[in-house]
């Protein structure tokens, strides 16, 4: 946790990426927040997706999804604050049945988790008899329920694999399934789900920005679209893409994600360049300084998940955690 620093100190990390005037605009919240969560025994887990002020200011625990759910179950604080959406919140919880979560805003949700129902998962089974049922996590915690196993885009290629079956169903992001597909000897049939920041980006932007920006490495979310995943330089998860440039170093870089992953890598990498094409996120960006101190404050919103429902959605996410 960040124990025993102050909003000035914490400015150092961001300067880069959050003008001094800016900066000082958050400085009431983050001192605030820093000694609510002293006083609440609460820690705070950001997704990459998260502002540079949360996520390299207020954040005890950063990381994609995979990397939440796994730092989760090691969390010893009594509070829960997930800055992120509220499929991520139900995983915490199911993980930690008994530590109250919290969600700063009820409506971050997502179109993935939207896309799909346990009543289109009952569907799929009675159509595929015998298929297993591989759930993204971007879902929500009853779909999780209705599933075998849970993947995540850092994961997918690898749980898939694991069952040993010639044939999966994979849901409910279609062009993950798809960018899965051409990766393995596994048949994988895909759902109709689309990320609304990821299958924006074509392929006809990857050649204007090598056009634009020579030499640009190019580094694309599985999520996108199959022909931008095939066009990029590499693909990968944000936890995968922020090693590769750390790892890599490429002197230009294009992460095609969420607006706020470019800033959040730049700040530890300098020496690289950061072109910046990219998409927001309106439901990450639901999150701010000023309702994760709310959160804590308040103790809102709270995250329950059914008991009828989080015994087998845990169990799936478990089983994937396993892997």
């Amino acid at each position: 946790m960040n124990r025993n620093v102050s909003a000035s100190s914490l400015y150092e990390r961001v300067q880069r990426v959050i003008p001094k005037a800016e900066w000082m605009s958050f400085e009431d919240d983050v001192e605030a927040i820093l000694d609510l969560k002293q006083k609440r025994n609460a820690v705070i887990l950001a997704h990459n997706y998260q502002t540079p002020e949360i996520f390299h200011g207020v954040a005890d625990i950063v990381g994609d999804s995979l990397a939440l759910a796994r730092r989760a179950i090691e969390v010893e604080a009594d509070v829960i604050v997930l800055a992120g959406v509220h499929f991520m919140a139900e995983t915490a919880k199911l993980l930690n049945p008994n530590k109250t979560v919290l969600i700063p805003d009820m409506g971050a949700g997502c179109s993935l988790a939207d896309s799909i129902t346990p009543e289109d998962v009952a569907l799929l089974r009675k159509a595929h008899p015998g298929v297993p049922v591989i759930t993204y996590v971007n879902t929500s915690a009853a779909v999780k329920a209705a599933s075998d196993i849970c993947c995540t885009s850092g994961n997918a290629k690898q749980v898939v694999e694991s069952l040993g079956v010639p044939r999966v169903l994979m849901i409910p992001d279609e062009y993950l399934a798809r960018n899965v597909a051409r990766e393995t000897d596994v048949e994988v049939l895909a759902w109709h789900g689309h990320c609304e920041v990821h299958e924006l980006f074509t392929a006809d932007d990857v050649r204007q920005l090598r056009e634009n920006h020579p030499g640009v490495t190019v580094l694309a979310h599985p999520e996108c679209p199959p022909d931008v995943v095939a066009a990029a330089d590499f693909a990968g998860s944000t936890a995968v893409m922020s090693d590769f440039v750390g790892q890599q170093r490429p002197a230009r870089v294009v992460l095609l994600t969420e607006c706020s992953m470019s800033d959040n890598v730049s700040v530890h990498h300098p020496d690289v360049e950061f072109i910046r094409p990219c998409n927001l996120c309106p439901h990450m960006k639901r999150i701010t300084l000023k309702n994760i101190r709310t959160a804590i404050q308040e103790n809102r919103h709270e995250v329950t998940v059914d008991p009828a429902i989080a015994v087998a959605a845990r169990r799936a996410v478990e089983r994937m955690l396993a892997i």
